[in-house]
């Protein structure tokens, strides 16, 4: 009598398991790599004196008062 093919099979599902496993950690670093990053000076959006949003800080001498 034949053996079933019920091992092979989780065999098979684990590999799978773990392949997609590995699979997915890797694009998580390439992400992790490639991203511009959560810095707070990237972050960070300033409003000039005429109301349009800017990346650049204002400058102090032009601050009023």
């Amino acid at each position: 009598m034949a053996k079933s093919n019920n091992a092979f099979i989780k065999k098979q599902k684990e590999l799978n398991r773990k392949k997609k496993q590995q699979e997915k950690a890797q694009r998580k670093d390439e992400r992790k790599k490639n991203s511009a990053g959560g810095e707070l000076e990237n972050m960070m959006a300033y409003v000039d004196e005429f109301g349009n949003i800017t990346s650049t800080p204002p400058d102090k001498k032009t601050e009023t008062k």
